[in-house]
């Protein structure tokens, strides 16, 4: 007769304080939110990341069920873990992690996708949850009390369950030790925090000691000679309903993991590319000319890779990626972009909600203002910079944009826009009655701009006397300039303390007589220029007609400098595209070819600053891309006063690394001359 396990009395006490409840089903577990590093701050505990996959155990006695994340059983793919679970003989739910660990004790998922039986390895269920035991859900409870519950029922000696133990609660200490021992990463969890069945938390972390990523297989290549299966696969993510491709992988593959995988792969061949975009495996550049010959098999995205990697590139480009195992856990439409958080912004979070500052994560969308015309209407900073006068003008005739409408877009995306507004002079682009209206610039704001504006001096040669331009500072200064009737905001590329050097170098797809999709090519090409010389690129739409590739420098060259390295860049990119693009300043003299403008990059010069509204038909925005976005399809008319807000709340700034460290600007001129040189000599 089996033994049945009972909690002990500290247990029983425990399990009172739960909720009577018959057995749940179909729980999705608790999902842990990825950290750049350890948490400093007391109050958090941590455990090791068991590399395997995730698995929820219903039991009832010696009735067990087993199930990953997406709902898949593992009754009969892991026989001996439901064999002991059915030795338990309890009525439980618990959550852990199934891994298989090869002779040196070290969990490997590579070894966990081609076990089979016990001579390919030892497997074992790590459990380091309860969320309901013997008719009580304990899923409230703190996180303390279910670990000491769900040790106290654990059967002993038993050769295929553990416990996932309590490291250490310093996550510095927890972090180094897993490093040393070669492990995925860490659980950092707080202590007192609750099971949140089936979300994904920011009580639970996931530190990791090196780079992972998801990825959906759409096809893999097979290099001519080779005698391998496949050389490489080729993944992608789906994203808003797009399956985008993101990098090949082809390391990290044995004979064995190859007929695997290509045995899986092999029913979902298709004679179609599933891609939005066709992969450009097979091409030539003037970078690297000869690459291997390759054929293609595509595959339709059901199987998701998982890969580890050194580095993921500004533009999102991953860097020596390899190939870790199916992640047969998984649904190709659950995976996402794993970007970590930053652990110090989680901790004030924290705070802030134990202070009750705030009662929920602090990026709440920002509601719009001005609805009523009295002022009194609106919080003390609007009262201060915006005039209730004129609010109900038409600004957009077709679409019935007024300038509320204007101004309420501003307040909802000016934490995103001020860090490219900040501390730097505007030449203001004013325009009182509407995008169909009288327009005209303004750079002298001297005696004209009220006290608490900011204004930063300049002398005219041309009138021979001291000007002023109109500084943003703040929120506040941002909305004023919007109630001035700029639609558009123009701001320098340098700040006030750094006057002559500028933060970023602007390469301008200026289109005359080209369609968009040429304009999306020269990007492209730009781009791959670029990745080349390993100079990150950020690409935004201007919002009118051509699309801005903004290169970060971080103040430390001139504008001089910056000058001349955007032209080197437009060279090569017309040399490679010299039957529509143009350097010609003069547009006589361009021939209606696209004009790659690298004067941009002079003092003074200005364009729409990111964010920034235009005034055209559609309320269109100059709006950051991710380089994924920059294909045939995309249009200008994408991004408007209507929907940015919304996207913003959904990715976030994704131009934030334009204000970054800044690029060797000296390293990346050589790396020009050694792989464009000879290019650079023919086209001149």
């Amino acid at each position: 007769m089996k033994k049945v396990v009972k909690p002990g009395k500290a247990a029983s006490d425990i399990l009172k304080k739960g909720k009577r409840s018959s057995m749940p089903e179909n729980i999705g577990p608790m999902l842990a939110t990825l950290a750049n590093e350890p948490v400093t701050e007391k109050g958090w505990v941590y455990e090791m990341k068991w590399d395997g996959y995730r698995a929820v155990a219903y039991m009832q006695k010696d009735k067990v069920d087993i199930y990953s994340r997406n709902n898949k059983s593992f009754n009969q793919k892991f026989y001996p873990i439901t064999e002991a679970l059915q030795q338990w003989n309890i009525n439980a739910v618990v959550d852990g992690e199934i891994i298989v660990v090869d002779e040196h004790g070290v969990p490997s998922f590579s070894n966990l996708q081609l076990w089979r039986s016990e001579a390919d390895g030892q497997l074992l269920y790590y459990l380091f949850d309860i969320l309901w035991l013997e008719g009580y859900s304990v899923t409230h409870l703190p996180l303390e009390e279910r670990k000491q519950l769900l040790k106290s029922i654990l059967p002993k000696n038993n050769s295929h369950l553990r416990i996932s133990e309590i490291l250490k609660d310093n996550g510095e200490e927890a972090f180094e030790l897993v490093k040393q021992l070669h492990l995925e990463g860490v659980m950092a969890k707080k202590s007192g925090s609750v099971y949140t069945i089936g979300k994904r938390t920011k009580n639970w972390l996931k530190i990791k000691t090196e780079k992972r990523q998801e990825l959906v297989i759409g096809g893999y290549t097979h290099n001519e000679g080779s005698n391998k299966l496949f050389s490489a696969l080729l993944l992608g993510i789906i994203e808003n309903g797009s399956f985008q491709f993101i990098t090949p992988v082809g390391t990290g593959f044995n004979r064995k993991m190859q007929e695997e995988i290509i045995q899986k792969l092999r029913p979902y061949e298709t004679p179609q590319c599933p891609f939005a975009t066709v992969p450009e495996y097979n091409k030539a550049s003037c970078f690297r000319p000869n690459p291997p010959k390759a054929t293609v098999t595509w595959v339709k995205p059901k199987l998701v890779a998982e890969i580890s990697y050194r580095e993921e590139t500004s533009s999102g480009a991953i860097r020596q990626p390899s190939f870790k195992g199916l992640r047969e856990d998984k649904k190709p439409t659950e995976v996402v972009r794993e970007i970590p958080i930053k652990t110090n912004e989680l901790v004030r979070e924290h705070k802030l909600v134990k202070q009750n500052i705030i009662k929920a994560p602090p990026k709440k969308e920002r509601k719009t203002l001005l609805k009523l015309v009295k002022r009194s209407s609106c919080p003390p900073i609007i009262r201060v910079c915006v005039s209730s006068f004129g609010l109900s003008k038409v600004f957009w005739p077709k679409e019935s944009y007024t300038k509320r409408d204007m101004i309420n877009y501003y307040y909802q995306v000016v934490p995103y826009m001020l860090p490219y507004m900040k501390d730097r002079p505007q030449t203001l682009n004013r325009h009182p009655h509407g995008i169909n209206g009288q327009s005209f610039y303004q750079k002298d704001v001297k005696g004209k701009a009220p006290s608490w504006i900011e204004t930063f001096p300049y002398f005219s040669h041309r009138e021979q006397k001291e000007k002023e331009f109109l500084v943003c500072t703040n929120e506040a200064s941002l909305l004023y300039i919007a109630s001035l009737g700029c639609i558009e905001m123009n701001p320098w590329s340098s700040i006030v303390k750094t006057p002559d050097n500028p933060d970023w170098c602007i390469i301008d797809l200026d289109p005359d007589e080209n369609s968009f999709e040429q304009v999306i090519e020269a990007a492209r090409v730009t781009k791959e220029i670029l990745d080349a010389i390993e100079v990150p690129a950020f690409c935004k739409t201007s919002g009118s007609t051509g699309l801005h590739i903004y290169i970060p420098l971080g103040a430390k060259y001139t504008y001089h400098d910056s000058k001349e390295f955007g032209r080197r860049i437009a060279k090569i990119v017309h040399a490679e595209l010299p039957q529509f693009t143009s350097i010609e300043r003069k547009t006589a003299h361009r021939g209606g070819n696209m004009y790659i403008d690298f004067l941009q990059n002079r003092p003074q010069a200005t364009l729409a600053a990111p964010y920034s509204l235009r005034p055209k038909p559609g309320a269109t925005v100059s709006a950051p891309l991710y380089w994924e976005e920059v294909k045939k399809g995309l249009k200008l008319s994408h991004f408007t006063l209507r929907n940015m807000p919304a996207r913003l709340q959904k990715e976030g700034d994704i131009f934030k690394g334009v204000l970054g460290k800044g690029i060797n600007m000296q390293k990346a001129i050589k790396k020009i001359e050694d792989l464009f040189g000879e290019l650079l000599k023919k086209a001149a």
